[in-house]
């Protein structure tokens, strides 16, 4: 039986090892979710309901050992992985909260004689596909509103993080989920693209990179089935010459180097007007200055490894060449004694004297570094922020509102922030433009995506 190891970035070592599943594991799972289908979407939604907030009480039950093995299988700070089983549970409780109302039936006006309406039903079985970088919170902006919605879920998760997949079916179990409306697979590449071409998958909801976006859409074209894809970014920021300083630079390096870069909206981008440029720059290089680079596990660390060596060296490489473009760095790694080649663990870095010229600044970086770009006006800095192929979340940083709101209208971005940047509102739609992929999740839009409209014409006779 074929088996797979899940490296800790902590220390090098074999931190799980799982086999994948076999040809008969997928089928009897496969079949187990569509016998589930039927009489999960024909149970009443506050069974679903009550069912789903059991599993989170579950869940959070155990937040300080879920918190512990998050931090051995990718690297992020104890100090901050309980904040991903609050999050957890934020998303899930709203997502339950508002299923009554963005699932209930939508009525059209009165017309003699005849009675119309139109109602959301679930998919069938929605198969996620998570990565490692938030494991669970991207899992759960999917799994527990396609659960809320009827359908069944499989959920396939990174070989990195296995034991996510493991903790949230032991959540539902003891809630008492009936058998196979929730399960999971640890599978390969190719039985991940085999199971999304099964007949009984009928939705997608993938996050992780733009060519695995690609391989998603390739390999359930021609079924006729939707797909959620969230694929990355680039996002940038910028500070006006109005903005409050010391808020915006807190707030946007915090948004930058947070899980040592790897997120999909973390800040990889930074415009600054030249009114406050200096000051911007000086702010900066004493924060960064301030993270602790270490080993995650030991409470006094704020920045962590990256997930692994060659995430590192890519960053590394990204890195020395802009500085041979021209880039100036600020930050002297022999001050992180602990970022060392051959390792994951990296020292953060700012740079610079950038452009666009410099894969820095428009290629993902997904790791502790941060290009600052001077700007001499709001024109050239939405120019700047727009002169992407990814559109996740863009974050504007000005003490005028109003101004804010005209400078976001002409964002390209799923998401504009106003002085604050990398978070999820689950009240509001997550969504991505160009390269950062299409679908929606969380909000009540979120359910349109987990369901599909049936419309009701009755002639009263």
């Amino acid at each position: 039986m074929e088996r797979f190891q899940t490296i800790t970035p902590v220390d090098g070592s074999v931190y799980v090892e799982r086999p994948f599943a076999t040809a008969s594991d997928i089928n009897a799972a496969l079949e187990s979710a569509s016998k589930a289908y039927s009489p999960w979407k024909n149970t009443p939604l506050e069974v679903r309901q009550a069912i789903c907030r059991k599993a989170v009480e579950c869940f959070v039950a155990r937040g300080d050992e879920i918190a512990e093995e998050i931090t051995w299988m990718m690297g992020r700070p104890i100090s901050y992985t309980k904040g991903e089983v609050a999050g957890f549970e934020e998303r899930a409780m709203h997502m339950i909260d508002i299923a009554p109302e963005a699932l209930s039936p939508m009525p059209l006006p009165d017309k003699a004689g005849f009675r119309r309406y139109i109602k959301r039903v679930p998919l069938g079985t929605v198969f996620v596909v998570a990565p490692w970088n938030y494991p669970y919170l991207t899992a759960v902006n999917a799994i527990v509103p396609a659960l809320l919605a009827g359908n069944t879920v499989l959920l396939k998760h990174s070989a990195q993080t296995p034991l996510c997949a493991e903790r949230m079916a032991e959540a539902f179990a003891e809630a008492g989920l009936p058998e196979g409306v929730f399960q999971y697979l640890h599978l390969s590449h190719a039985d991940t693209e085999s199971v999304m071409q099964h007949d009984s998958i009928r939705h997608v909801a993938f996050t992780g990179s733009v060519p695995g976006g690609r391989v998603v859409e390739k390999a359930i074209a021609g079924r006729f089935i939707s797909a959620g894809l969230e694929l990355g970014g680039k996002d940038p920021a910028y500070i006006c010459h109005d903005a409050n300083v010391p808020n915006a630079v807190d707030t946007v390096i915090d948004g930058a180097f947070f899980n040592s870069g790897q997120s999909c909206c973390g800040m990889e981008r930074l415009y600054v007007h030249d009114a406050v440029y200096d000051d911007v720059v000086d702010a900066a290089v004493k924060l960064v200055n301030q993270y602790q680079l270490g080993r995650p596990d030991e409470a006094s660390t704020t920045l962590g490894p990256l997930v692994r060596t060659a995430s590192a060296d890519f960053v590394r490489g990204q890195t020395e060449e802009a500085i041979l473009q021209g880039a100036k760095p600020l930050i002297d790694a022999s001050d992180f004694p602990a970022s060392q080649l051959g390792t994951p663990y990296l020292a953060p870095q700012l740079l610079i004297n950038v452009d666009h010229s410099m894969r820095v600044m428009t290629e993902e970086t997904f790791g502790p570094v941060l290009g600052i770009q001077r700007v001499s006006s709001d024109e050239e800095a939405l120019r700047l922020m727009n002169e992407s192929e990814f559109g996740l979340t863009a974050a504007i940083f000005t003490e005028d509102e109003g101004r804010g709101e005209q400078l976001a209208d002409s964002t390209e971005s799923g998401t504009v922030f106003l002085n604050r940047c990398d978070y999820l509102d689950p009240g509001l739609a997550w969504v991505g433009v160009k390269n950062s992929g299409r679908g929606c999740t969380l909000s009540k839009i979120g359910f349109e995506h987990l369901t599909r409209p049936k419309s009701y014409h009755f002639k009263r006779v």
